[in-house]
């Protein structure tokens, strides 16, 4: 009898104490989703400031306290924008920033990969150089790289705008950290089983190398896309501007069209959107494998 009692006494108690946790728990969760939604509308109501901010006039667009949707929607700042070669500037943009993308990964991933698994005089040395040119900023070596660009005659040229961007010392460093991950046993196997040194990179250490690779390429796009300062000083004529540039040129010394450049502005956004969703996945998978690891 006495145990009986002794074992409801426990029930009870479990019973209190799980109905405790729950209820912290359900607290935990409401206060983590209302944070969640604060900082996703936080950072949402940028992009849906230029979004409607493209469709209002200027009078509007200008005014105090603001008109947070147009009432009366135009569409005249699109025909202003769409009034400049604004598909060359597209194209520049994103032929520039896709060439960067497929040869930084390409890039990467090879010298990424050698110096992770290879081992030769020196290597130590060159990825002590690498961590060195990891902390110099674009502006310290523009002046040096437009003399070197000049004189081979690269100006206001898309192999000045992209092969300087090729050799990226992040890039080479992410693919070094994740090549380490690689089993040592899984190349040796590949070895024996007959496979060259192409076709083990090609068909092994490549797909192993997809969740990086894919948050790589996001990062090298989006820097690729927004790199408003060095377009600036390599190009010359309007016909290769991109298409960031190309919209800050429409900002007058005197006055400036804001719905015209939210228009610019949303249109420069639309292809990011793109690139991110499409290796979303692999981005999530790259950020987190390490944490893993």
């Amino acid at each position: 009898m006495k145990a009986q009692s002794q074992l409801n006494m426990k029930k009870k108690f479990n019973r209190s104490s799980n109905k405790k946790r729950f209820r912290e728990l359900s607290a935990f969760k409401i206060i983590a989703t209302l944070l969640l939604i604060l900082s996703a509308l936080f950072f949402v109501f940028p992009f849906y400031w230029i979004i409607t901010g493209a469709f209002k006039a200027q009078v509007v667009a200008i005014t105090i306290p603001p008109e947070w949707f147009p009432l009366k929607p135009i569409l005249d700042n699109w025909v202003t924008l769409f009034s400049n070669p604004v598909w060359r500037w597209t194209f520049n943009s994103f032929f520039i920033a896709s060439s960067e993308m497929i040869a930084v990964c390409f890039v990467s991933a090879t010298a990424g990969f050698v110096l992770a698994k290879k081992v030769f005089p020196g290597r130590k040395l060159i990825f002590i150089l690498l961590i060195a040119a990891m902390a110099l900023p674009k502006q310290v070596i523009l002046v040096p790289l437009f003399t070197m660009l000049a004189d081979f005659g690269w100006v206001d040229t898309y192999k000045g705008l992209i092969i300087p961007a090729i050799g990226w010392p992040f890039g080479v460093f992410l693919m070094k950290q994740f090549s380490q991950t690689i089993p040592n046993e899984l190349l040796e196997a590949a070895k024996i089983d007959g496979c060259g040194e192409i076709r083990t990179f090609w068909h092994i250490v490549i797909p192993m190398l997809k969740p990086a690779l894919g948050a790589l390429a996001i990062f090298t796009f989006m820097l690729s896309w927004n790199d408003y300062f060095s377009q600036l000083v390599i190009t010359r004529s309007t016909e290769m501007m991109t298409l960031p540039l190309g919209i800050a040129t429409m900002q007058g010394e005197h006055k400036t069209d804001y719905g015209v450049m939210m228009a610019g502005a949303a249109l420069a956004s639309v292809p990011m959107i793109v690139i991110f969703t499409l290796f979303q996945k692999s981005f999530t998978q790259g950020i987190t494998m390490g944490s893993v690891k």
